[in-house]
Formats: structure tokens, sequence, C-alpha cells
């Protein structure tokens, strides 16, 4: 007889392996099952062009990383993490040859800002301060703050658009086009509300805790996850793509690190017809097309803070970031498209051979895209690096196709588990509390379709368990007391 758990978890990116550590810490029988042959998800590396080249297959870079509650918690460096920060986390190069530049320390970004340094300090320094702070409440489901003013403070600056903001506090283009950068992370258009939010939480963090790289690669974060899980008792299995409910082992819960679009095929009727609805109708967004490139050399950056930057953000002013953003959220290919590319080997050497390099980037393109944006992505960088296709001795390309099936979870090449706008942030899957939970109470989600949304964290799949475990011990509380009979 196949043993029982208290807890099956569908997928084990660092959601699901998340939501399998914070259950077995609480005395939970936990088993992970990954339908790839390793665990990880978005956060997995690969030798993707030539022997001895180690490349990022999807998240490169770590703010959200070093900064998540949850990985604080949990001893990674013993296990194999090593997070490592390049000189600048951040540049943004302009077609004159400078650079704006978000380093560690207020006053040397504010340097690289012109005109508008002090005005950077102004919104920044606040949140740098409370960093800590702000990210527990950020990455938490819809809550009662327990710093209400801090949260306030974050709040109201992130509620505007992200041009809304920069035409209200900044004179130049340098500042505009860093935080433009910074914002268009959400992947939304960046006249629509809240995009403000994501440029100040990747700003801050970039000052409070740099973005760092993992030595080796991502794919250390996931390994270091796995093993915190199995130390804990957690059966992971892997090679195993769920097609539906009946095959899984008994268990009293069964959550899904996935999107609403795998799990419908697997749950069928055990979810209520009107649910199951609300789930056909949740959106995902823009795709990305990406490029991994072995290079005979470093990037030829015209930029000197390019050459010493873990990430640069390739897209010029604002307004051209806008208008990029702007064209893959309504269904159009950016001729000139905003490219995030990353450089991990400036600082980690173990990623390729002596004197060589790896780089990594993307851009977002409509969902589902099928237009090879190689060139493109290309001509942007060599505008900023005259001379890197000189560099470049193989390339690697997958689109929105190619990035959904490599994980399942990024429907037509969509990274973030779906749009991440007012309306699908902390109800995301579809309105319920908590927001993990489903009409059938042995069924639950712990995927970034989950508050607080993308990134590597983790907290998706903490949320879901904290909650999981709240119903449980209420329940436990209920069938406990017994009335006396007079």
């Amino acid at each position: 007889m196949d043993p029982k758990y208290d807890a099956v978890i569908v997928g084990a990116g660092p959601n699901g392996l998340a939501a399998a550590i914070t259950l077995a810490r609480a005395d939970w029988s936990v088993l992970v099952i990954e339908a790839a042959e390793e665990v990880g998800g978005g956060s997995r590396s690969a030798a993707l062009t030539e022997p001895g080249f180690i490349h990022d297959v999807c998240s490169a870079v770590h703010p959200l990383a070093i900064a998540s509650p949850f990985f604080r918690t949990l001893d990674l460096p013993r296990l194999g993490l090593e997070l490592i920060h390049p000189p600048v986390p951040l540049a943004h190069p302009f077609d004159d040859g400078y650079a704006a530049a978000l380093h560690r320390g207020l006053p040397e970004t504010a340097e690289t800002l012109g005109p508008d340094a002090r005005s950077w300090v102004r919104l920044q320094a606040p949140l740098v301060r409370h960093a800590d702070v702000l990210v527990r409440e950020i990455l938490k489901p819809l809550h009662v703050p327990r710093h209400p003013l801090a949260f306030a403070s974050f709040g109201l600056r992130g509620l505007p658009s992200a041009r809304m903001l920069a035409r209200r506090l900044f004179k130049g283009e340098a500042a505009s086009g860093l935080f433009a950068g910074l914002a268009a992370h959400a992947i939304r258009p960046l006249e629509r509300p809240m995009t403000s939010a994501v440029g100040l939480l990747l700003g801050f963090l970039g000052h409070a805790h740099g973005w760092p790289v993992a030595r080796g690669g991502s794919g250390t974060i996931a390994t270091a996850l796995a093993a915190a899980a199995q130390e804990l008792g957690v059966h992971i299995a892997t090679g195993w793509p769920v097609q539906r409910l009946a095959e899984l082992p008994a268990s009293d819960a069964v959550l899904f690190d996935l999107t609403p679009r795998q799990v419908l095929p697997i749950v069928g009727a055990a979810l209520p017809e009107g649910y199951r609805r609300r789930l056909g109708r949740y959106r995902y967004g823009p795709g990305v097309f990406k490029v991994d490139w072995a290079l005979d050399g470093p990037v030829p950056w015209t930029a000197e803070a390019c050459r010493s930057a873990g990430t640069v953000h390739l897209g010029g002013t604002i307004e051209e970031i806008s208008r990029s953003e702007r064209d893959a959220f309504d269904g159009r290919v950016s001729q000139r498209p905003f490219v995030l590319f990353a450089q991990p080997t400036i600082v980690d050497s173990s990623r390729a051979p002596t004197g060589q390099h790896v780089a990594w980037a993307y851009c977002h393109v409509p969902n589902g895209c099928a237009y090879d944006m190689t060139e493109i992505i290309e001509r942007q960088v060599e505008r900023f690096a005259p001379g890197f296709r000189d560099r470049i001795l193989a390339h690697h390309r997958m689109g929105p196709a190619a990035m959904e099936v490599y994980d399942a979870n990024y429907v037509g090449g969509d990274i973030t588990g779906g749009v991440q706008d007012l309306a699908q942030l902390y109800t995301r899957p579809a309105p319920r509390l908590p927001a993990y939970s489903t009409p059938n109470p042995r069924l639950w989600f712990c995927s970034s379709s989950t508050p607080p949304g993308a990134g590597v964290h983790g907290m998706c799949g903490v949320g879901a368990a904290e909650a999981l475990l709240a119903r449980s011990r209420r329940r436990a509380t209920n069938q406990s007391f017994v009335p006396a009979i007079e």
C-alpha cells in the first residue's frame, strides 16, 4: 500500500519547496512531485551553448532572494548557496555614452543622476531605512500591516504610475530612465497604476541588499532549498508530470505550485464549475524572448559603469522604455525593445572557461509571440556596446513557446504567473480568503499565481502553507471541543 502523506505538493520551484519546508517544520509528512528531471522551476542552470559555459535558464539576478524573510530563516550557505555581489548592482546607459548607476550607497547613486540627485535620495532614503520591515509587509498576502506608517509611506509613493511619479519628481533623463527600467520589471505599461511600486521595491532592495547572483548559477538556489527540505524529511520525486488527481498518493492536502492553466485539467470536477470558470478567466501577461551567449571576452560597453554592473538595462529614455512595454502589452513587437541584460561572470568566473564570459538577456513580447527577437536584442546590445557581436562564440534563444516547454507555468512566455495589476494582485488566482484556498478544502495553490506574485523569494509557498496550517489548527480545535451534557 502506498504511504499516505499529510500534503502532496505538485511542482518543485522555489515556492513549492518553500511550502514543503514550512509544512515539514510543523511535523507534516510531505511529498513534492516535479515534472522535470530536476527541481527548480525558474531557478535552474544549464550548459545551453558550449561545454564549460553555465547559463541561467530563467532567473539570474536575485534582489528578492537575498531579502526574502523566508530564505533568511534557512542556513542556505551551508547547503551550497553563495550569493555574490557585482561592484555595481545596476547600470543604465544612454546613447551619449553616459550611464546612470544604482549603487548600494545612495550618495554614490545620486552622483550619477545630475539635477535629480537630491530627488532620488528623498524618494529612496525612507524606504531604505525601513527596507526589512517593508519587504516583510510587501511579500505577504492581504493583511493588516504591522508597520502601518512604513507601509503607507511605500504605498503612497507606489500607487501612481511610473510615468506619473517620474514626471513629478525628476527633471533629467538619467533618473527618469533609471527609474523606468526598474519599473519595467512589472511587465506592464508604465502608464498603469502601481508600476511605481515595482520600481521603488527593486530600487530600495538594490540599496539595502544589492542585486546578487548565485555562484555557479541560479540552480544552486533550488538545490539548496531541496536539501533543506530533505533534511526535514520531505520526499522529492522528479520526472513525474502529473496528469490527474487520481494518480497522486493519498494525502490530506494537495498544493499546486502551478498556474490555473495547468491546474484545471488535473483537478477536473474536484472543483465546482463556477470556480473553474473563474480560473479559466485568469489573465496572463506578455511573454519574454531570451538569448544566452557564450563570449570570448567581456562585453565592450561604452559606459564605464556598465563594465562593473551585474545587470544592465538597455532602453535609454523613459519614453523609449514606455513605448516598448506598451507595445508588448498591446500585442505589438517592438523594434527597439527594453532589454534586461545580466553578465554574472564579472564576479563568478566558475561559469565560463578562463578569460571567457556568459551573458543573458531578454525582452518583453506579446504573449505567445513567435517572432525571433535575436537580431533585435543583439542590435540593442551593440547600440551600447559596439563590437559586442564580435565577442559571440555561440548563442541560445528561447521564445515564449520554448519558455513554456521549459516550464509549463510560463504560459505564452509569461514568467510572472499572470498579470500583476490592481485587479489581479491580492486576488490571484481568484477572489478568496485565504487567497491560496479553493472551494475544495483539500486543494490549494502555492505558486506565483498567488500573493505576493513573481520572484525567487518562496513567499507564495510560505503563505499557502501557513494558511493551510492555520485552517488545520482551527479544525482540530473545533473537533476537540465537546459540549457538556446537562
